[in-house]
């Protein structure tokens, strides 16, 4: 899931794995384009604990052994509609590498919130990438991914 389509470190990780075809999150009502107004519209679906609705139906990963599970960070933590997905699928016995992108606050415990709402499922530790340099990350990426398993 992100603001800007196209420029995420997403897609830098489905360029280093083999496997299934990616799928975006994508809100049914989209984020504005601007900053500002995304955190404040992110503010309130935190406050009112929203599942803002996804756009095209998530699909079937029940038989996945690794799901990479990428969004940026708001307000310190990942977008409600993160919530949206993991309600909506069944990650039981996979195991889940999260990654974030962010401003100022680092993973925020990302994973951590993962880990509470994902009984069942092996949430690991996760990677996070200032925004800004994302462009120049891939080395962590690949580290990462190559310490976890998917490459």
């Amino acid at each position: 899931m992100s603001r800007t389509p196209g420029s995420g470190l997403g897609d830098f990780a489905s360029e280093r794995i083999q496997g299934d075809r990616p799928y975006e999150i994508t809100p049914a009502d989209p984020y504005p384009r601007a900053y500002e107004p995304t955190v404040d519209r992110s503010s309130r679906e935190q406050e009112d604990d929203a599942r803002p609705a996804i756009a095209n139906p998530p699909p079937d990963v029940s038989g996945y052994g690794t799901v990479l599970l990428g969004s940026p960070v708001r307000g310190s933590r990942a977008p409600m509609i993160m919530s949206t997905f993991i309600d909506a699928v069944d990650l039981t016995g996979a195991t889940v590498l999260p990654f974030v992108t962010y401003a100022v606050s680092g993973m925020s415990g990302v994973d951590e919130d993962y880990r509470r709402s994902l009984p069942g499922t092996e949430v690991r530790d996760g990677l996070a990438v200032q925004g800004e340099t994302v462009a120049d990350a891939a080395s962590d990426l690949d580290e990462w991914l190559t310490a976890n398993g998917p490459v």
